[in-house]
């Protein structure tokens, strides 16, 4: 820890809401514990030291160790990660994979969501946390769909959600086993196969 964090005064709570500043520092301290110590080694004990920042505080705005690394990765994904409007099924669905495998690639929200994940699995307030942000993301990535729907390219009995859950499942995949580094070819053949069982005519 570096002689400025050590000698900068604490900063002050003020209560249930969320002061920017503290915020800020919170999620910036909580990444570089995760990045720095591993999963393993990530405590609330931590976070609270490093960002100068009382414990109580920190649980008053994320229950969980999931809630807030969620946060942190949700923070880093917003500045990298915009869902695509190209005009068309093809280029949407093409950029929203590209961008996500890209987004978690490149920077560290890749690291931190596979740390969420394994957290998942032992911890049910993390499932949990996971879960419903997920379903928040589906919602959203869902819009690129209808979207779709209406432009008249998508047929109206799909269900927006479930076709960027395969794409972004696709993507998981390849998260959890380390092999982001996807070819164009791969990305066009994956969107290509998706669109020909929902495109109501030929997407060029």
């Amino acid at each position: 820890m570096s002689d400025v964090v050590e000698t900068t005064p604490a900063r002050r709570s003020i209560g249930a809401t969320r002061n920017p500043d503290s915020e800020a520092a919170i999620l910036a301290a909580a990444e570089a514990v995760l990045l720095e110590s591993g999963l393993n080694g990530f405590s609330i004990e931590a976070v609270a030291k490093r960002a100068r920042a009382g414990k109580p505080t920190i649980y008053r705005w994320w229950p969980s160790q999931a809630a807030l690394l969620l946060d942190v990765y949700h923070s880093r994904k917003r500045v990298n990660f915009i869902y695509p409007d190209t005009g068309t099924i093809r280029g949407d669905l093409r950029a929203y994979l590209s961008g996500l495998l890209t987004t978690w690639r490149e920077g560290t929200s890749g690291e931190v969501f596979r740390c969420v994940v394994a957290k998942a699995q032992a911890e049910p307030a993390a499932l949990a946390a996971l879960s419903a942000y997920m379903s928040d993301r589906r919602c959203q990535s869902g819009k690129i769909i209808e979207k779709a729907q209406a432009r008249g390219e998508v047929r109206a009995d799909v269900k927006p959600e479930l076709i960027t859950e395969l794409l972004s499942s696709f993507a998981w995949g390849r998260l959890l086993t380390e092999r982001l580094d996807v070819p164009e070819d791969e990305i066009d053949a994956i969107v290509d196969t998706v669109l020909s069982g929902i495109a109501l005519k030929p997407v060029a």
